[in-house]
């Protein structure tokens, strides 16, 4: 599993994933049901991206988005 640490290494996680299932950038922002170029900033790491338009992309590609602590982080109740 690949940590991601910001918004430039979530686009090059979409990126890779994109070319490894050989989809065009057009294909998956249709099947994504978002806009190409709103594909395009996300993979360049854009930090605005819109949140509901990242879990599209991401659903589209079959990534699953899992959330935990970072090592070294401490737990407060």
């Amino acid at each position: 599993m690949k940590t991601i640490k910001n918004s430039a290494d979530l686009g090059a996680a979409i990126r890779a994933e994109r070319k490894r299932l050989k989809v065009t950038q057009k294909e998956l922002a249709m099947a994504a049901g978002t806009g190409l170029r709103f594909l395009i900033e996300l993979e360049r790491g854009k930090p605005t991206s819109r949140i509901d338009g990242v879990f599209k992309v991401l659903q589209a590609l079959g990534i699953k988005l899992a959330l935990g602590p970072s090592e070294g982080a401490t737990h407060h109740e």
